[in-house]
């Protein structure tokens, strides 16, 4: 494996199964954290989370094919039961036909695309020594992030929405006045924390 391929090898450093189990358990405690914040609107069945937040961090910070693997652990230990999803929905497999279905299940094919876009635009390298140089490239890195970003938030709220205008019925209007709309200023406050984050990390866990 690369050295410092993903912002996660240089915070959690070394090699080995038992570093790998840790970082992915780390992955997975971030998620189930992260879903815990939740505010309830009163006029849709899907309320702001701080899921969103959480899978795109973790696409940033562990890269594609492990924040998958996390994600899609994630979600069977949700239909397993387990607490891990917003406290506000269906218990296990049932939370899988409501409202928030759509959004759940694109989580890993989120997190795989922006976590490899995050790898292939090297969005974990820490800045050059030269002021001007490290400058730009961090304006650079800052575009690049936002832009995987978005990709991954095209990816949930496409499937969230399409499962609410074609899984439940509610047709395309509601699906985006409900699904969509209402939660777009918290998604990018949620995209500004994520880049504070990565930036943050990169300034802390420097070259290794």
């Amino acid at each position: 494996m690369a050295q410092n391929r993903v912002l996660a090898e240089r915070m959690i450093a070394g090699e080995g199964w038992l570093i790998e189990l840790v970082r992915l358990l780390t992955a997975n405690l971030l998620l189930v954290l992260c879903a815990w914040i939740v505010i309830p609107l009163g006029w849709t069945p899907v309320p702001i989370t701080g899921q969103t937040f959480g899978v795109l961090l973790v696409a940033v910070l562990f890269g594609a094919r492990r924040s998958a693997l996390v994600l899609t652990l994630y979600l069977l230990e949700g239909a397993a039961g387990l607490p891990v999803f917003q406290p506000f929905g269906l218990p296990g497999l049932a939370r899988f036909v409501g409202p928030t279905a759509g959004y759940l299940l694109s989580y890993p094919a989120a997190a795989f695309l922006t976590g490899w876009l995050a790898e292939r635009w090297n969005l974990s390298a820490p800045a050059s020594s030269s002021h001007s140089r490290s400058t730009a490239v961090a304006w650079k890195q800052n575009v690049r992030l936002v832009l995987a970003l978005l990709a991954g938030e095209a990816v949930i709220f496409t499937a969230g929405c399409a499962w609410i205008a074609w899984g439940i019925g509610h047709g395309w209007k509601l699906a985006l006045l409900g699904g969509l709309l209402p939660f777009l200023p918290a998604e990018l406050v949620k995209m500004a924390l994520v880049v504070a984050a990565v930036r943050g990390g990169n300034r802390l866990f420097g070259p290794r």
